[in-house]
């Protein structure tokens, strides 16, 4: 009888979404039915692939925002098992050199140490700690050559020695620890964790070259972390050569008869796959257009195995689209995002939920994965997006974290750090315009922003943050008894929540004195 009547409440996808069809749902107007359970969230595997060449540990993708990834964000993306996205205001140039940053990091070893010189005074060291607001207080000291002179230990980075200059307050060269570059060939995190091992005490090993240049540190909370991270589920995402996986968008923009100029296009995809480039995300807010199909059939013809993902669309028909032109990965969301106003501005866009239905239909069909874009505020809303679609992305979560670009602002004695829509007005003079149809000739002339300006609260680290998404993730996972991301989708159950319903699913009646903050 119980089973009769959890049929007549909790559906499946299909069934659920063919009795809602006349209504648009999202994140909130759903909940999931909890299943029985022989699962521990913990023992969960969150492995996801956007093609048969790029798998993740973790389902999540940093957007492709120029408040959101470049290369800091995008290491530790992938260090966590996700992917970065580096997004593409900024010069051809800088975006190959960001992405070499990617490829070339060793996990594990801070390559670009923050570095003092030696007539600095402490008073400097202070002042810069405050202005960046870092947390470590530490640093090599270098010169002009960057050939290592000492280490400046935080016991003396303290007020009352303000008056005191790096080379009088600093370790010397003779007395800090170091090991060469050619000693953490192969394997480094197992070169620095034995270096630790038998030196118990020391928390810093700075790695220099043969003319002993500093070329980065390892710290021992670090290799801890790497340690633990290895003993669990989620791995870091690597491609075949052992490197951090990495993605860069790229402009489909139009010269000024209309046609994409090939060479220009081509020629700058290809520096990036010489880099190491796993993924090419084609992004423009209307991806079911001519313009779009015609830049994904001509990269898919330039590089046969480069994981292309492509949108973003709402709709079956643009995934069938985007499919046939040969994208691995279509991104599905127009207007969820928190700082997104196309559906204000041009009055089009689908409510999340039902987007993805719809897609993933289409996308089963054609064989391709669907990356669900935009409208994630928490990880039940992640939760509920992968029972449909294969991988998220954000923007607005991880805006905040301390590897997101962007100075650090303080207002009333909080932190924020700025954070902008790729439709705004300022994001598109920038050069994300192509993003939503305008060429660069439309600069001068009156345009619809559909995005705008914000501020995110300071969030702490990715690694926090990250940690307590897929914790979440896994959770969910364990309500609906799913050891992987294939039998979380298979055993998803639907029910529509009223207004009241969404009120009572947050604390609700009493006065919260203390948040989960990092």
């Amino acid at each position: 009888m119980s089973e009769t009547i959890d049929q007549a409440f909790y559906k499946t996808a299909d069934e659920f979404f063919r009795l809602h069809a006349d209504t648009a749902l999202t994140y909130d107007d759903v909940t999931l039915a909890t299943r029985h359970s022989a699962v521990l969230p913990r023992n969960t595997i969150t492995e996801t692939e956007l093609s048969p060449n790029l798998h993740l540990s973790l389902p999540i993708i940093s957007a492709d925002m120029d408040t959101v990834t470049e290369a800091p964000m995008a290491i530790a993306m992938a260090t966590n098992g996700g992917l970065g996205l580096i997004h593409y205001n900024m010069t051809e140039r800088e975006q190959i050199k960001q992405v070499a940053r990617v490829k070339n990091n060793i996990h594990g070893l801070i390559q670009d140490p923050i570095k003092i010189g030696p007539d600095a005074y402490i008073a400097d060291v202070l002042e810069i700690i405050e202005e960046k607001g870092y947390k470590f207080s530490t640093f090599p000291v270098v010169d002009d050559q960057g050939k290592l002179l000492g280490l400046l230990p935080g016991r003396v980075v303290k007020q009352r020695y303000r008056d005191r200059r790096v080379i009088e307050a600093m370790t010397p060269r003779a007395d800090v620890y170091t090991i060469s570059t050619a000693d953490i060939e192969g394997d480094p995190i197992a070169a620095a964790d034995k270096f630790f091992n038998e030196h118990l005490g020391i928390h810093k090993l700075l790695v220099v070259d043969p003319n002993d240049r500093l070329h980065g540190l390892f710290t021992l909370s670090d290799i801890e972390r790497i340690n633990d991270e290895q003993r669990t589920n989620v791995k870091p995402a690597r491609d075949r050569e052992f490197r951090l996986v990495c993605g860069a968008a790229v402009s489909a923009s139009r010269t000024n008869d209309g046609e994409l100029d090939r060479d220009r296009f081509i020629g700058h995809i290809g520096a990036l796959v010489d880099e190491g480039l796993d993924a090419v995300a084609i992004s423009t807010a209307h991806g079911h257009s001519e313009g779009v199909g015609q830049a994904i059939r001509m990269v898919r013809e330039a590089f046969a195995d480069l994981t292309i993902i492509a949108g973003n669309v709402t709709s079956a028909e643009g995934v069938a689209f985007l499919a046939e032109a040969g994208a691995n990965t279509i991104k599905v969301g127009q207007g969820p995002g928190s700082i997104c106003t196309t559906r204000i501005v041009a009055g089009v866009g689908i409510p999340q939920l039902t987007a993805l239905y719809v897609t993933t239909r289409a996308a089963t069909k054609y064989g391709v994965k669907i990356l669900a874009d935009g409208g994630i505020t928490k990880s039940g809303d992640i939760v509920k997006a992968l029972t449909l679609a294969d991988a998220v992305m954000c923007g607005g979560l991880l805006a905040g974290c301390r590897e997101a670009p962007g100075q650090i602002l303080e207002i009333d004695g909080k932190l924020y750090k700025q954070y902008r829509g790729m439709g705004s007005l300022e994001a598109m003079k920038a050069g994300s315009a192509a993003r939503y149809g305008h060429s660069k000739q439309d600069k001068n002339r009156k345009i619809a922003a559909e995005g705008i300006e914000a501020l995110k609260e300071v969030s702490g680290s990715l690694d926090s943050v990250l940690n307590q998404l897929a914790g979440g993730l896994q959770s969910g996972m364990g309500y609906l008894g799913a050891s992987n991301l294939a039998e979380h989708k298979e055993r998803a159950r639907y029910i529509r929540v009223s207004p009241a319903g969404q009120r009572e699913s947050s604390p609700h009646d009493v006065i919260e004195v203390k948040t989960n903050k990092d």
